[in-house]
Parts: C-alpha cells; structure tokens; sequence
C-alpha cells in the first residue's frame, strides 16, 4: 500500500471520526434541549385542554379537543379586571423598572471604574457584599420605611430604588468598562471632553453589549418577579401578570386550570420575544465581561 493511500485512509477515517462525534454531540443537546423544553410544551399542551382533562391526562400532550376558550376566559380575568391590564401593568413595571436599573447601574459603574476618589475600593467591597444579602433580609425595614413615607399601595418602593443601580449589574459593567483603554479617555480630554462627555461620547457606545445584557436580564427578573408586588400593592388594578395569576386561582373553590395555564403561556411571550431578538448582545455581552484591557 502506497503512502498516499494510507494517507487517504486516515483523512477519511478522521472524516468518519469527527462526524460520529458532531452526530453524538448534536444529538445529545436535542435530547436535554427536549428535557428542558418538556414543561413549557406541557403547559401550552394543556392551556387547551378542559379543566378536567388537565390533571386527568397528565402524560398525554395531545389534547383531546381544542378548548380556545380557555384563553378567552382568562383573558377576562377576575373582579372586572381583564389581563389585559394586568399585561398593562407588567409592561410598565418591567419597562421602567428595567430603564432605570440599568441607566443607574451605568452611572454607577462609570464612576467606580473610571473616576479616582477617597474610598473607591472599600465602597466597592461594601456593594459586593450587598449581592450575599437575600433580598427578605431587606424587605421588613424597607417596607417600614415605605410605610412611614406613604409610598404603599403604590409603584414607589418598586421602582425609584432602581435609580441606584443593581450590585451585580454594577459589577458587571465595571468590568466591561475596564476592558476599554483608558488612552481613549486621555484622548477625549485632550480634545476638551469632561468627565460627563467621556462617559456619553466614549464609555456609553463601547459598553452596549453590557447595557443589553443587564437590559435583558434585569427585564426577565422584573417580569417574574412577585414577592415585592405582593408585599407592596393592594389594590387588584395595580397587580403585574405574576400576582394576578395566584389571585386568578381558588384553592378553596373550582379553578379554571385551563385558563390559568392559557395565561401562564401567554406571559412566558414576551420574555422569549426579547431573547430571540437580543440573544446577539446577550452572548457577547457575557462573553467578553471580565476581559480586562
């Protein structure tokens, strides 16, 4: 056998090699893909099943008869209050709640990664510390503090702590920004840029990865978020998708799961739109945070 033979052999049996391994591969993702994906199939599955059918065929994904209904009557909600109010107010909690984490969070980070001043380092060990702290150690004494000023019942306490940022945010974008040359911000005062016109003109437009990035998660934790609403509104017209869902179902009577689920899967939308259509920023936002220059 020639050597060019032999070598021809080995090129294709490490063809033959590396495509049983992509094959392998390829095929063991679809299978924890298909795992993972198994309760959110199971629950559109059974938004259109009847609301006896819903816990009578449990392992069956295939509904019996198409019960569209379902959604109608959920969207009609409870009280006089349809879901679409509901929807109304997630978009605006999300919304907000979101712009103003990340503008502060940006702020923030800018300021502990860019500007020198007397306690830089142990202010920063002190916010890192607050990301070890669970959130209900907080939520007694802020509510207290809410209470006194009048801010219950109300989007107050939610919403204007975001102005400060988020610990983990911050860190985050800290991290991306030391990634950028300072010789760009040498540069931009010589040309006459401040502080402010740095951070707008130079820090801003390199950081977009990162500001997508804590967009995106800072919109996924707000959306599903119901502790705080719960703790904090009252009234049924201000309640998000998350708390108007547990209100929607009676467990001391007869729920309507059909409907429930309808809604449970119609509120998983939005969150899914916003990652299909930012996923871009999203990788490389995660992957290059961290990078230092």
């Amino acid at each position: 056998m020639s050597t060019r033979t032999i070598a021809i052999n080995l090129k294709n049996e490490k063809r033959k090699q590396k495509f049983t391994n992509a094959l392998i591969y390829h095929v063991a993702v679809i299978f924890v893909g298909l795992l993972m994906l198994y309760p959110v199939i199971w629950l559109f599955s059974s938004s259109f099943k009847s609301a006896d059918e819903v816990w009578t065929t449990v392992n069956t994904l295939v509904p019996a008869t198409l019960h569209l209904e379902n959604y109608v009557e959920g969207w009609r909600g409870f009280g006089g209050i349809s879901f679409a109010t509901f929807y109304k107010n997630s978009f605006l909690y999300a919304g907000i709640g979101t712009l103003f984490t990340v503008c502060g969070s940006a702020v923030v980070a800018y300021g502990f990664s860019r500007l020198r001043f007397r306690g830089r380092n142990v202010w920063f060990a002190i916010m890192l510390l607050t990301l070890m702290l669970p959130s209900q150690i907080l939520l007694i004494p802020q509510y207290i503090i809410f209470s006194k000023i009048g801010w219950l019942n109300s989007y107050l306490p939610l919403l204007l702590p975001r102005l400060g940022g988020d610990a983990f945010f911050i860190f985050m974008i800290v991290q991306f920004i030391r990634g950028i040359p300072v010789e760009l911000d040498e540069a931009a005062m010589i040309d006459g840029c401040g502080k402010t016109g740095i951070f707008f003109r130079i820090i801003l437009p390199q950081i977009k990865p990162a500001l997508v990035t804590a967009a995106i998660f800072s919109f996924y934790w707000t959306w599903e978020d119901f502790l705080a609403p719960l703790v904090y509104l009252s009234d049924p017209h201000l309640y998000p998708v998350s708390v108007a869902l547990r209100s929607f179902s009676d467990p001391g009577g007869i729920t309507n799961w059909g409907a429930v689920f309808a809604m449970l899967g119609l509120s998983l939308v939005p969150v899914f739109v916003l990652f299909v259509f930012f996923q871009r920023y999203l990788v490389e936002g995660i992957a290059t945070t961290g990078l230092k220059g």
